[in-house]
């Protein structure tokens, strides 16, 4: 039970400046509109915070321990270890987002696959994406970022601060492209992944739905052929055919028998 305080402790702690901030910035976008907003989403907002229960305080404990237990077996590169002392701390961290949002891509892209696609869905889930949306996933697509996506800044033996400094990064912006803002930052967008083009990887539209699979940066997306621009899919709608769903809805959705199939990839669009 202590352990489970001390997982419930940390999350809150985690969770309500994040949640501070973006209420600001739902104020401060939406204005009047602030109220319908918060009635269409707090239905789904329920079921993600009770996710968030689920993967981070009650199955967290047993989560850790084989990620840990893999990691502790890992083989490193050998040599590295000097290289990275000699490079500046600020191209280490660049080498480290790069490096993890690599792995994220290809187990995201995976994750859209016949097979593993029905533990994802889960996260496309909701009709009203917002900042809380990025937390709506199920124990066994959690459980998948938590082993890989660290993955290849391990085998190259990053130092830990970096890898630390680089999620810590990824996991601010994860919050912010599932704000409700259409924003795709301009000039920035083309590098860095906005709201909108976040947004149009959530389309109803399962060709769509194949494209923008980096978490901050469109790097990946680009040299893998599924970048797709935003612009005119402004404000799209959300969601997968099958609806959302509650906490438990959620958990045995990847057990029905519809979920055979999985979205066209990327290189099946024109990015």
């Amino acid at each position: 039970m202590d352990i489970l305080l001390a997982y419930a402790r940390g999350v809150a702690l985690t969770l309500l400046p994040i949640a501070a901030v973006f209420a600001l910035l739902a104020i401060a976008t939406k204005r009047a509109a602030i109220g319908a907003a918060l009635r269409r989403c707090r239905g789904e907002a329920a079921t993600n915070a009770g996710l968030v229960a689920v993967n981070y305080i009650l199955l967290a404990p047993i989560m850790v321990a084989p990620v840990l237990a893999v990691r502790a077996v890992l083989p490193v590169a050998p040599g590295f270890e000097a290289f990275w002392r000699s490079l500046p701390e600020v191209a280490i961290l660049a080498v480290a987002i790069l490096l993890i949002e690599l792995a994220a891509y290809w187990r995201h892209r995976i994750e859209h696959q016949p097979g593993i696609w029905r533990f994802h869905a889960t996260h496309h889930a909701d009709e009203h994406i917002h900042w809380l949306t990025v937390l709506r996933k199920h124990p066994v697509s959690k459980f998948f970022e938590m082993l890989f996506d660290t993955m290849i800044a391990l085998l190259l033996g990053l130092p830990a601060w970096s890898i630390v400094a680089a999620q810590l990064i990824r996991s601010w912006w994860g919050y912010f492209i599932h704000a409700d803002v259409p924003w795709t930052l301009g000039l920035a967008g083309r590098w860095l992944m906005s709201p909108a083009a976040h947004r149009l990887h959530h389309i109803r539209d399962e060709t769509l739905m194949g494209t923008n699979f980096g978490n901050m940066l469109t790097v990946w997306d680009r040299v893998f052929d599924t970048w797709c621009d935003p612009a005119p899919h402004l404000n799209c709608a959300t969601g997968i055919a099958e609806g959302t769903r509650g906490v438990w809805g959620e958990l045995v959705r990847p057990w029905e028998r519809r979920y055979r199939s999985a979205p066209p990839q990327g290189d099946e669009v024109a990015a």
